[in-house]
C-alpha cells in the first residue's frame, strides 16, 4: 500500500472503496464518503437498504466479491460495517477471491479483539493492509460525520486512511491491529454502564417525589454531566426509544468486554451485572435503542413508571 505522510492537510485525492453492509450505521456513512468525492460500490445484504445509495451514485454489486472487483473497476480499500464479527469473518472471506495486493480492508463494525487479530493475519497473508476502526455517535453522529473513529493499524497504514476516514468524524490511532476494537469495547463499557445509572438516577428522583427532568436540568454542567445524561436522558424522559444504538448491540458489546477481561485476566463485577441487565433486557426488546435500559428497571420496579408519555418503540 502506498506510504504517504501522517499530515492530516495533506491534499484530497477521491478513492475507490468497496462498502460492504449498507444499514443503519452504514448508510449514512455511504452518504458521507460519496460527499466527499469517492467513488462507491456497495454491496448489502437486503439490497433495498442501498437504494439511497444508488440514487447518489454508488454502484450496487450483486455480492462481496463483485462490490470490491467487477470488470475494470478495483477497489482500493475495503470497508465493511456489519453485524458481528463473525458475519465480517463470513463476509469478507466471500470477497477475498477479488482481493489483490496493496488493498486495505477497513472494518469499522464492533467486534471482539481476537477477530480483529484473526482478520488481520488474514489479510497480510494475502497482501493486503489491515485496520480494524470501530466507530462510536450512533446513527446521528454517521449522518453529521461526527464519529468518533478508533484505529488499530500500523502507523503508516493510518497515515494512509486519515484523510478518508475524516469524512465520516475524528480518527484516531489506538495502537496496533486490535487495538481499535479494545478501545471500543472500552467505549461500550462506559457507555453501557452510564446508560444504566442514569435511568437509575431519573426512576430514583421520580419515585422520591422529585421532578426527573428539573433534577437532570439541575445536574448538567456539574461532574455527572455527559453525553448520556443529555441525549439518553432526554430520550427517557420522552421514553423514545427508536434506535440510534440497538440493545441487541450494547448486549453484543457487553459480552464481547467479558471476553476481553477474561483474555486479559481481569476481573469486572461492574461490566458483569451490566452485561447480565441488557442480556435479560435483550430477550424481551432487542431492536430499541439501548437507553430501553430504563423499560428493565422499570421491570424490576413494578408500579414505577418515568413520566406518561407513551412508549415510541420500533416496530417489532
Amino acid at each position: 500500500m502506498e506510504q504517504t505522510s501522517t499530515n492530516s492537510n495533506m491534499a484530497f485525492r477521491p478513492r475507490r472503496i468497496a462498502l460492504l453492509g449498507t444499514g443503519l450505521m452504514g448508510l449514512p456513512m455511504g452518504l458521507r464518503l460519496l460527499a466527499a468525492g469517492h467513488q462507491l460500490h456497495v454491496w448489502n445484504r437486503t439490497a433495498a437498504k442501498a437504494a439511497m445509495l444508488m440514487q447518489q451514485g454508488a454502484v450496487l454489486a450483486s455480492d462481496p466479491a463483485h462490490a470490491v472487483a467487477d470488470g475494470e473497476w478495483q477497489a482500493e480499500l475495503i470497508i465493511s460495517m456489519l453485524d458481528s464479527g463473525p458475519i465480517v469473518a463470513q463476509v469478507l472471506e466471500q470477497s477475498a477471491a477479488a482481493w489483490r495486493k496493496g488493498m486495505c480492508v477497513i472494518d469499522m463494525s464492533s467486534s471482539r479483539q481476537s477477530e480483529a487479530l484473526a482478520l488481520s493475519a488474514r489479510c497480510e497473508a494475502s497482501g493486503l493492509a489491515f485496520a480494524d476502526a470501530p466507530v462510536s455517535g450512533g446513527v446521528a453522529g454517521a449522518q453529521a460525520g461526527t464519529l468518533a473513529i478508533m484505529v488499530g493499524a500500523r502507523p503508516e497504514v493510518f497515515a494512509e486512511l486519515e484523510p478518508v476516514l475524516q469524512a465520516l468524524g475524528r480518527p484516531a490511532l489506538v495502537g496496533p491491529p486490535g487495538s481499535g476494537q479494545l478501545a471500543k469495547l472500552c467505549n461500550q463499557l462506559i457507555v453501557g454502564g452510564t446508560i444504566q445509572l442514569v435511568a437509575e438516577a431519573l426512576l430514583l428522583a421520580q419515585a422520591g417525589g422529585a421532578d426527573p427532568a428539573a433534577v437532570r436540568t439541575a445536574l448538567r454542567g456539574g461532574f455527572a454531566e455527559s453525553r448520556i445524561l443529555e441525549l439518553h436522558g432526554q430520550r427517557m424522559l420522552e421514553r423514545n426509544f427508536i434506535p440510534g444504538g440497538q440493545v441487541k448491540t450494547q448486549a453484543k458489546d457487553m459480552r464481547n468486554i467479558q471476553a476481553a477481561a477474561d483474555a486479559a485476566g481481569l476481573q469486572l463485577p461492574a461490566t458483569a451485572l451490566i452485561a447480565q441487565l441488557f442480556s435479560e433486557l435483550e430477550t424481551h426488546i432487542a431492536t430499541a435503542d439501548h437507553s430501553a435500559a430504563l423499560l428493565q428497571l422499570e421491570m424490576m420496579n413494578p408500579g414505577q413508571r418515568l413520566g406518561l408519555q407513551h412508549n415510541n418503540l420500533p416496530e417489532s
